[in-house]
């Protein structure tokens, strides 16, 4: 039993010894032979792994896809937003350039009197052919009266039919019951413009059948006494001249020189009480 015990701690004591060998030879350096196992070990397994991640690397990847997707829904959602705003951003400033040329318009052309006037914003269309009229955002409160002549910088719209502290109502001179006092710029011959519905000619009357008109002349307010509107104020051209054998007036179409269909802003000229 001695013999046989001695013997045993003799290998156990060598085992050891042998392994405090080996595990010092392999970290002294890659030469090891610990190294060279592993080494060759990774070599025989390296096909395996390759294979492995062809296998399974479209999986990780559609895993990876489908846990960064809700990122990628978010960041395409916060783009599309940007998007948005930038084109509502361009679309105001379109709107804005607009709205200051029209104020300019009524700035930049020659005034009509040397009258004070307001400038307002349209803020209601005509409703009906037969009542064309549209509503302004000023009103008394602003100096506004009845019957003020409203003009554009091209010409005549028309003259405040209504009004409360802070709207206007402005009759067009294209409604069926509007008239203005005028005058041929080429002969001063007097007439009066009535109004027959939108899209439409206005109707020029009282023009004597002698006097020669020519299409594309101008017609202007004639101011004459208990006139609504001051002279001079550009309102149509001529569009059509005709006239029949036994008339004692000229048949005439004239235009607007306002499109009334487009307006955005007008001036009312603050004429006195009447």
């Amino acid at each position: 039993m001695s013999r046989r015990s001695g013997r045993s701690r003799l290998t156990l004591v060598l085992l050891v010894l042998t392994s405090i060998t080996v595990i010092t030879l392999d970290f002294r350096g890659p030469g090891g032979v610990i190294g060279s196992l592993r080494s060759g070990a990774a070599d025989v397994l390296s096909p395996v792994r390759g294979a492995a991640e062809t296998v399974f690397g479209p999986v990780g990847d559609g895993l990876a896809g489908i846990t960064g997707y809700g990122s990628l829904e978010d960041e395409n959602a916060e783009l599309r937003r940007r998007i948005a705003e930038l084109e509502g951003d361009e679309l105001r400033s379109e709107d804005a350039e607009r709205e200051l040329d029209a104020l300019l318009e009524l700035k930049r052309l020659d005034r009509y009197t040397d009258l004070p006037s307001v400038a307002a914003r349209v803020v209601g269309t005509p409703i009906s052919n037969f009542e064309q009229t549209i509503q302004l955002d000023k009103g008394s409160d602003d100096g506004i009266g009845r019957d003020m002549p409203v003009v554009t910088g091209a010409g005549l719209v028309g003259r405040v039919v209504d009004v409360s502290g802070s709207r206007s109502i402005v009759r067009l001179i294209t409604d069926p019951s509007s008239s203005v006092g005028v005058r041929l710029s080429r002969s001063a011959d007097l007439g009066v413009v009535e109004g027959v519905g939108p899209d439409r000619p206005l109707d020029l009357g009282l023009i004597d059948v002698g006097t020669e008109v020519r299409e594309r002349e101008l017609v202007v307010t004639s101011g004459v006494d208990d006139s609504f509107f001051p002279g001079g104020i550009p309102v149509a051209r001529v569009r059509s001249v005709s006239s029949t054998a036994g008339d004692l007036e000229t048949d005439l179409d004239v235009e607007p020189v306002v499109d009334l269909g487009r307006l955005r802003f007008v001036e009312v000229l603050q004429t006195g009480p009447r």
